[in-house]
């Protein structure tokens, strides 16, 4: 038996096994991270575990960075203590290839994980005292798109963001406040230059992120909290940069199939590790093998070389283009079409919804004759392969675990850069979106997704979404329920929801697609079964 906890004293066992190890002196890289990391990274969950490390580890097993990642968590310290410093920060990760192989390899990248928040003062301090060091260089992000969200939608300050403002850097409680009250001390200390490197998978990553962060620095400024000059430091993108990036890689929970497999191999301390909230964490973290991350290269501190990691660097609006391929056209478009299907169908993992010749049809639409035409290339990576790749390899991959319902979170927030970016992109591009087929039927589908009643006319669980409530109280209001096709009713019910144009960035009537949704829920709640037929007969 082996153990990721001890994992160096099984070293050539592990290596027998396959196992890729550290090519770098562990110990040594780890002593100086600690030490005074060049790279803090917010945010421990399975991204960073199953991606960021591994660049970290080919970044210094090639030479190009001297000492480890430090990893934070600023909302709980769950991760901190029962995944990262049990198992001394090392992660076994898993790369699940098609043909079901498991490659594995031990990243020791990581140097320590610090709770960074003023509610454990000690581990806090440590996290001050490292933003106040000249040779920090830069902070990665993975905090999910919610951790930049400083405002309800009526554009008004949360009240827990509207109090830490009021009580100034020492009250500091969220995460965009905290950012905010380490760089305040980077700028006492001197005010030395850092970028702050969103990687979460939303469009102009970067923009938001500077914009939550002076949102809370110029409130402290006029609450008469703080100097104009740090306000100064933070607007000075010599000093303190906020570059933009496009994430992709595909990286489920840790699965139990892949639990009892690496058990089976002698592996004995990789139990799944539940949170209690519906997301497990393990000492390994399972991915697929394809990735990318493109980053604007605007480093005003310098950077390690984070080429050697497989990063690609450029500049903003190759970044912005590379982004707008995957979220509105080649990748995103398509995983949305499968979460909402999928659900309505039965389905528990996207490779068997890809088995289903109707549903890989319509993904095969989607991308390739309703987005593509309306895509821009960025140079850095061809829209064609990427979509090839995605449809032949990843998706259909069996040994993947992904879910639609983890996908099918949030869709409310995702329709406009999904959907509403390609229909708004045909207008301006003087094409008629009207004829557009596939992308209303996977918007009539979602609104089919929110009663709430699958294709066999059993109630099923939607996934979170913020609007939920409010969806689902339009349609029930209109008395829309499954069997209703009458044509007055459902327009009278979903016509609030088409014509919203925070929902979609475009009222869909006025795109010329409002008629046609409309006309597709009805074929697909006619009953059970319908979802099916309809798809049969729209995608033969």
């Amino acid at each position: 038996m082996v153990s990721l906890k001890h994992w160096q004293d099984s070293a050539q066992q592990l290596a027998a096994m396959g196992v890729r190890l550290p090519q770098a002196n562990v110990e040594a890289t780890r002593r100086a991270g600690i030490e005074q990391p060049r790279w803090i990274h917010f945010g421990g969950g399975n991204l960073y575990r199953a991606f960021h490390a591994q660049v970290a580890q080919d970044v210094i097993d090639a030479g190009g960075m001297d000492r480890g990642v430090v990893v934070v968590e600023t909302f709980q310290p769950f991760t901190v203590d029962q995944v990262y410093r049990p198992y001394n920060c090392d992660i076994l990760q898993v790369i699940m290839d098609e043909d079901g192989t498991l490659d594995q390899r031990i990243l020791s990248c990581t140097a320590g994980a610090l709770f960074g928040n003023p509610q454990r003062a000690e581990d806090y301090q440590q996290l001050v005292r490292y933003f106040e060091s000249p040779e920090l260089q830069m902070a990665t992000f993975t905090i999910t798109e919610k951790g930049y969200a400083l405002r309800n939608a009526a554009g008004e300050l949360f009240p827990y963001v509207a109090k830490e403002i009021a009580d100034g850097p020492a009250g500091a409680a969220s995460t965009m406040g905290i950012v905010a009250a380490l760089l305040l001390a980077r700028y006492t200390a001197g005010a030395a230059p850092i970028a702050l490197v969103s990687t979460d998978n939303f469009s102009q990553n970067g923009r938001r992120f500077r914009d939550a962060v002076l949102t809370v620095a110029q409130g402290w400024l006029a609450a008469g909290k703080v100097q104009q000059g740090y306000v100064d430091y933070l607007m000075d993108k010599d000093r303190v940069s906020f570059p933009w990036s496009m994430i992709d890689r595909i990286t489920p929970n840790p699965a139990p199939a892949t639990e009892e497999a690496l058990k089976a191999q002698g592996w004995d301390d990789l139990q799944l590790i539940p949170t209690g909230s519906g997301v497990s964490f393990a000492g390994f973290a399972n991915t697929e093998r394809t990735c990318y991350l493109v980053v604007e290269d605007s480093f005003p501190n310098g950077r390690p070389k984070l080429e050697a990691g497989g990063v690609i660097l450029t500049d903003r609006e190759t970044v912005d283009r590379a982004d707008t391929m995957k979220v509105t056209a080649c990748l995103n478009p398509l995983h949305t079409a499968l979460a909402v299907f999928g659900c309505l169908l039965g389905y528990t993992k996207i490779a068997d919804e890809m088995a289903n010749p109707h549903l890989r049809r319509l993904v095969e639409r989607l991308g390739y004759d309703e987005g593509m035409p309306v895509v821009v290339s960025p140079g850095v990576i061809e829209p064609k392969d990427f979509i090839d790749t995605l449809i032949t390899h990843r998706l259909p991959n069996p040994a993947l675990p992904d879910a639609p319902q983890r996908i099918a979170q949030d869709t409310s927030q995702k329709m406009p850069i999904r959907y509403g970016h390609t229909i708004n992109a045909y207008a301006a591009a003087g094409l008629d979106a009207g004829k557009l087929e596939c992308i209303p039927l996977v918007i009539a589908g979602w609104l089919r997704y929110l009663l709430a009643v699958d294709d066999e006319g059993a109630a099923f669980t939607p996934s979170p979404d913020p609007m939920l409530d409010q969806l689902q109280d339009l349609l029930a209001q209109g008395g829309v329920a499954l069997g209703v096709t009458d044509a007055a009713a459902v327009h009278a019910a979903v016509e609030p929801i088409l014509s919203n144009a925070e929902i979609f960035d475009c009222d869909l009537y006025q795109a010329g697609l409002g008629e046609k949704i409309e006309q597709y829920f009805c074929e697909l709640n006619a009953g059970p079964g319908a979802v099916a037929r309809v798809l049969a007969e729209r995608m033969a």
